[in-house]
């Protein structure tokens, strides 16, 4: 018998979980129990928007930090607003 599951995020009740704890901590395991997996591949999606968007450089803890805080406003509503995205600066990021 399965456990009933209502994701956090969007509130369905249809959608499967997370098929596994995407970060090996405490934050994945929430992700892993609250968060359908719908949700989770929007917020692939948009997590590839704000990594190209805003040049950020993985192996930086603060770009690691930021999309940490990104993550926890997109799919729980915590902290602060997530990051805008300007579709009018699009190209115009200077290496």
């Amino acid at each position: 018998m399965t456990d009933s599951f209502k994701c956090t995020r969007c509130d369905r009740t249809d959608s499967g979980r997370v098929d596994r704890s995407p970060f090996p901590n405490e934050l994945g395991e929430r992700i892993q129990s609250e968060i359908c997996g719908t949700c989770w591949d929007e917020w692939k999606e948009r997590q590839m928007l704000l990594i190209n968007h805003h040049g950020l450089k993985l192996h930086e803890s603060s770009a690691r930090e930021y999309l940490y805080s990104n993550l926890r406003s997109f799919l729980f509503g915590e902290g602060e607003a997530a990051a805008d995205i300007d579709p009018t600066q699009e190209g115009s990021v200077e290496w």
